[in-house]
């Protein structure tokens, strides 16, 4: 697979381009499973539930823990995709790849078959300037390709990703943790030493495990009760 780091004006996005291949070395398929009766992490299409006008999810993580309330009606496209890679378990194990001053970054799964099959599950853009990607605001990367990638606004980035992001919830308890998390890595090359998606799309978590082992990660990652 080639891919390339798409520069945003405060963001890297992450493009997949034409090549797609998954490796001999994958992880065998039942590490693709979730929780058990429900259909593999590989068949985004299985993941189609239409999320609650509100809920919270909860996020148990190396750092300790957060809490994001969802407001379905703020991007209801957004919002249903998040509320499946929640209740699926999907972010299990997921790193936060990418943290700076403007953003964490995670929604990579860690088995490299469930990252690539995910690739080209995108959803439809939601509309823009209902709220703005103020700090502890929830969203997810990028206008016209839309995934998985999900991040939480460490500052106000209204001016730069509005015209094109719709943020679908916020961070409601723990923004303490959120500064906690580890930032040392940055950026991807050159722009700074964080992880680089070839590598990852080739060997999954163990390579962000081998190379970049100070990274945090969400240990849980759940649908809080009503």
């Amino acid at each position: 697979m080639k891919l390339r780091a798409i520069m945003i004006p405060g963001v890297v996005a992450i493009t997949a381009v034409l090549g797609l291949a998954i490796g001999a070395g994958a992880p065998a398929a039942c590490a693709a499973q979730g929780p058990p009766g429900q259909p593999s992490l590989t068949n985004p299409a299985a993941f189609t539930e239409r999320a609650p006008d509100t809920f919270k999810a909860s996020f148990d993580t190396s750092a300790g823990t957060f809490v994001i309330e969802v407001h379905r009606d703020w991007a209801p496209n957004g919002a249903d995709r998040f509320y499946n890679l929640v209740k699926s378990g999907f972010y299990d194990g997921n790193r936060f790849y990418r943290v700076t001053p403007l953003m964490a970054v995670w929604g990579l799964n860690g088995d490299p078959a469930v990252a690539k099959a995910w690739l080209g599950a995108r959803i439809a853009d939601d509309q823009t300037h209902k709220h703005s990607n103020t700090k502890g605001m929830v969203s997810f990367f990028q206008a016209n390709r839309r995934s998985t990638q999900t991040f939480i606004n460490l500052a106000d980035n209204s001016a730069t990703l509005d015209i094109q992001i719709a943020p679908f919830g916020e961070v409601v308890s723990g923004r303490d943790v959120i500064e906690k998390l580890y930032a040392g890595y940055g950026e991807a090359k050159p722009n700074g030493n964080g992880p680089e998606m070839n590598p990852f799309y080739d060997e999954g978590n163990t390579y962000l495990e081998r190379e970049f082992p100070k990274l945090d990660y969400i240990k849980k990652a759940s649908i809080a009760a009503p």
